[in-house]
C-alpha cells in the first residue's frame, strides 16, 4: 500500500490551497499511491499563531463547502483515497478536522483534534469527542484506519483507543517541528500497538516547522532476522516535495497474530487511574480541561 505525504507549503489564501491540494493530488495518483495525506488544518495552512482571534477564525469553512467536495470527487475520480484536513466551522467553534474519501469518493471519517493545544491560541477551538476507526477499501485491499492530530500523539491514550478499535494504520497530519523527541513518539505509539503510523508535516519553508514526515509500520521483529529491525520505513527531508512510503500490510498482519504488544498481554483492570478525573496533582495546570 502506497502512501503519498503531501509536504508542501501552503498559500495565502483557500482558494489557492484548494488549487494547490488538487494538483498534488494528481501527481500523487500518477506515482501510484492509494492514501494521499495534508499536513494539519491545509484550508487556511495552520495560519492561526500569529493573527487575531476573529481574523482567523472567519477563515473556518463548513464540513460540506466547495473545498471539501472538490477533494471527494477528485478522489473518486482518482481511485485514491484523501486525506485532507481544515479549519472546520462548527456550532461550538472552530475545530482542527481531518476528512477522509475513499477511492470512490465516499466520506468515511471525520476526526477533530482531541488534544487542542489549550496552552496556545488552540484553546479556542472545540475539540474532538472521541477516536474512531473505519474500513478503508484501496485498490490493495481494505485497512482498519484511525486518525490523529499533531499534539495527539504526545498522548498514548490517543493510539491505544485506536488499537483497540482494529486501527492497523494512524494517519496523523502535522503541524511543528518534528525533532528526535516528537519522531520517537511515533515509532512508539508504532511499536507499542503494532500498528503503521503515517505522518504528514509542513515543510521547512513554513515557520515553526521543519518537514520529516514520516511512516513507521510497527514491525520490530521478523522471524528470519536476528534481533529487532527498524521501523522506519520513511523519514522525509525538510524541503518542500511529495513523498511516498510503502507498506507491506500482509507483512504487518502476521507479526500481528504473533507478538506480544499492542492487546496481547494487557492488564485493563488495573488501569482504572487512567480515567479517574478526580485526580488532582502539583504539575497540573489550574486551567486543566478534561
Amino acid at each position: 500500500m502506497k502512501i503519498a505525504f503531501l509536504q508542501i507549503a501552503p498559500g495565502g489564501t483557500l482558494e489557492e490551497n484548494l488549487e494547490k491540494g488538487l494538483r498534488y493530488c494528481r501527481q500523487a495518483a500518477e506515482l501510484g499511491a492509494d492514501i494521499a495525506l495534508f499536513p494539519e488544518m491545509w484550508s487556511n495552512g495552520y495560519r492561526i499563531d500569529d493573527r487575531p482571534l476573529e481574523e482567523w477564525s472567519a477563515e473556518a469553512i463548513p464540513l460540506e463547502s466547495e473545498f471539501t467536495g472538490a477533494f471527494q470527487a477528485l478522489a473518486g475520480e482518482l481511485g485514491m483515497a484523501v486525506g485532507v484536513t481544515l479549519l472546520e466551522r462548527y456550532e461550538n467553534g472552530p475545530r482542527n478536522t481531518l476528512v477522509l474519501f475513499d477511492r470512490f469518493g465516499r466520506r468515511k471519517l471525520v476526526y477533530a483534534k482531541v488534544h487542542t493545544c489549550d496552552f496556545s491560541v488552540e484553546r479556542y477551538l472545540t475539540p474532538g469527542e472521541d477516536f474512531e476507526t473505519v474500513t478503508l477499501d484501496t485498490a490493495q485491499g481494505e485497512v482498519k484506519v484511525g486518525a490523529m492530530i499533531c499534539y495527539d500523539r504526545e498522548f498514548p491514550e490517543s493510539a491505544r483507543i485506536l488499537m483497540l478499535k482494529g486501527a492497523e494504520l494512524i494517519l496523523i497530519p502535522n503541524a511543528c517541528p518534528m525533532e528526535i523527541n516528537r519522531l520517537s513518539q511515533l515509532r512508539a505509539r508504532a511499536f507499542e500497538n503494532m500498528l503503521a503510523v503515517a505522518t504528514c508535516n509542513y515543510p521547512e519553508s513554513v515557520p515553526d516547522c521543519n518537514g520529516g514526515s514520516s511512516l513507521f509500520d510497527g514491525v520490530a521483529y521478523l522471524p528470519d532476522m536476528a534481533g529487532s529491525r527498524d521501523t522506519c520505513i520513511l523519514q522525509a527531508e525538510g524541503r518542500e516535495g511529495l513523498y511516498m512510503g510503502e507498506l507491506d500490510l500482509e507483512q504487518l498482519r502476521r507479526y500481528r497474530e504473533n507478538e506480544v504488544h499492542g492487546n496481547a498481554y494487557r492488564h485493563p483492570r488495573k488501569y482504572g487511574l487512567l480515567t479517574d478525573t478526580r485526580i488532582e496533582e502539583p504539575f497540573l495546570r489550574a486551567d486543566y480541561r478534561e
